[in-house]
């Protein structure tokens, strides 16, 4: 949906617009259309948005934005981009919160992929299902 004066649209360049758009189908279950040889579109995945056909490609080294992607199965998702032909980057590191990780589409735009610690979403269940537990004791 459009609303006024917030993010709606987000492009990269491709240095091979097929192959990204295979990558991006087979990994993340995109899908595309095509507006001519030199731009594919995309919508439906958080935010739309299209490649076009260029020689650079998009990196946190050049000064580049990083879209981020969550995973609820991180190495899960790093095993998809590897069968894919992308490149991993940097490997898994933990974050105040989380673990991510970086890596390259065949086009060579860096993306990232992060998802929370195990351990940070048990002690929020935990915290959930306290208080529960304390009124369940003091009723009996």
């Amino acid at each position: 949906m459009n609303q006024h004066e917030k993010l709606n649209y987000v492009e990269f360049s491709a240095k091979d617009i097929s192959a990204t758009k295979k990558f991006f189908s087979v990994v993340f279950g995109w899908s595309f259309e095509d507006f001519g040889p030199d731009y594919t579109a995309f919508s439906g995945e958080g935010l739309d948005g299209g490649f076009f056909k260029a020689a650079e490609s998009s990196s946190t080294q050049n000064g580049a934005a990083l879209l981020i992607f969550y995973s609820n199965d991180l190495e899960a998702t790093l095993a998809k981009i590897e069968q894919s032909e992308g490149e991993i980057l940097k490997p898994i590191f933990s974050f105040p919160g989380g673990r991510r990780f970086h890596f390259l589409e065949p086009s060579g735009n860096e993306f990232a992929v992060w998802s929370r610690n195990k351990q940070t979403v048990l002690q929020v269940q935990s915290i959930r299902v306290l208080p529960i537990l304390q009124c369940q004791t003091l009723s009996n």
